[in-house]
């Protein structure tokens, strides 16, 4: 009987758990979406691109529950279609190649972006280097007890705070569009572009980790030395050239886009950052394969006869000098001598030439002779129709 007994209590039991668990499952709501779409920008991504949505718990942990897709378009937009969850957190996760605005052209390696998103209201869900860069961060404060919603709102201005942009975000990273009118979508595409500068994908990952890392807990960027890694770079951006490049990107993808005036954002990170510059990205070095540089910033007289015209290019740079005599004094080179440079005739009238890069990412030098006299050397970095520094030099 005792036997029975216990039996039957077992069975009870595990009747009135099956029962619980039925009604539990029962009271849980199933967030049903038709679809979920957006779009991927650094520059737009491209066909191909791989796309996940992963549901959160309340905690922005993974449930386990998982859709993907990818891009089919050069417009970085893709679609998953009949989602049904039981959390309205998502973490979208995109992996792929993309248009690199500044360059003109697509990336040869493929980066990772994220973005994390409350979907209660809303059906879009955009990714881009604010979505991504903000996602550490909002994870850290809600477990710090933020709520997502307020957690987000603080991210995306300590994010703009780097940046020295004080124009808060009217909304939320993940609907922002480079290619749409408005100062939201004009403050995603200048912070992209001060993020991308004339780097490759590996050294955008980097950077975007290490940002991410730095402001994870704080909110602020103290590595001073990450700081200079933008300022670096956003002194070279030809906004003109973006522009264009993303003008013609749109059109030639059929895209009635409205490209936003993003040009004042970098002008104003420009002045008024407290970053140092660190490094250029056009380096004149001391010497060359031929001697003395006189392109060298830091030094103005020279002895003797045999010199070399030599600069370093980061990958996307441009740069043309050009030589004008002063006096009589006059120089002269032998072509084979000459390294990455295209060069024009001497004028006799201005009694000056050029000499410009052919291609950036690599070293130019030439061997030139002066004999005795005064030169002006100009630089025209980044194609600016001005100097961008001059200096006489006496020999």
């Amino acid at each position: 009987m005792k036997a029975k007994s216990i039996i039957l209590s077992i069975i009870i039991t595990a009747i009135f758990i099956l029962n619980s668990c039925s009604k539990d499952e029962k009271s849980i709501p199933i967030i049903k979406k038709e679809h979920i779409s957006g779009f991927v920008q650094k520059g737009p991504f491209i066909n191909g691109t791989s796309i996940s949505i992963n549901e959160l718990n309340a905690d922005l942990s993974q449930t386990g529950k998982m859709y993907n897709t990818q891009i089919t378009d050069n417009k970085g937009s893709f679609e998953i279609g009949n989602i049904e969850l039981v959390s309205n957190y998502i973490s979208l996760r995109a992996d792929g190649f993309y248009f690199n605005e500044i360059l003109g052209e697509q990336s040869t390696s493929q980066i990772t972006l994220y973005a994390l998103s409350d979907i209660s209201d809303k059906t879009t869900v955009n990714t881009n280097v604010l979505s991504h860069l903000e996602k550490p961060r909002v994870e850290y404060l809600e477990s710090q007890g933020v709520v997502f919603s307020e957690a987000k709102s603080q991210a995306q201005s300590e994010i703009l705070d780097i940046f020295n942009i004080s124009t808060p975000l009217t909304e939320s990273s993940e609907v922002l569009d480079i290619s749409q009118d408005g100062d939201n979508n004009a403050i995603l595409l200048a912070t992209s572009l001060i993020l991308q500068g004339y780097r490759t994908e590996a050294e955008v990952t980097e950077l975007l980790s290490n940002i991410s890392t730095d402001i994870r807990e704080d909110g602020a960027l103290t590595n001073n030395s990450i700081g200079s890694q933008l300022i670096n770079h956003a002194i070279y951006l030809d906004t003109t050239s973006i522009r264009n490049n993303l003008v013609d990107r749109y059109s030639d993808l059929g895209v009635n886009a409205e490209i936003p005036y993003f040009e004042k954002y970098i002008r104003n990170f420009i002045d008024s950052t407290t970053f140092e510059i660190t490094e250029n990205l056009i380096e004149y070095p001391t010497t060359g394969l031929y001697g003395e540089n006189i392109l060298d910033l830091e030094k103005e007289s020279y002895n003797g006869e045999n010199f070399s015209l030599a600069a370093d290019l980061a990958m996307g740079t441009e740069l043309k000098i050009k030589i004008t005599a002063l006096g009589t004094g006059f120089w002269f080179f032998t072509d084979d001598s000459s390294t990455n440079w295209l060069i024009t005739q001497f004028d006799d009238v201005t009694k000056s030439q050029y000499f410009t890069a052919i291609d950036s990412d690599k070293s130019c030098d030439l061997n030139i002779q002066f004999n005795s006299g005064t030169f002006l050397i100009e630089y025209f970095e980044m194609g600016v129709s001005e100097p961008n520094r001059t200096k006489i030099i006496t020999i």
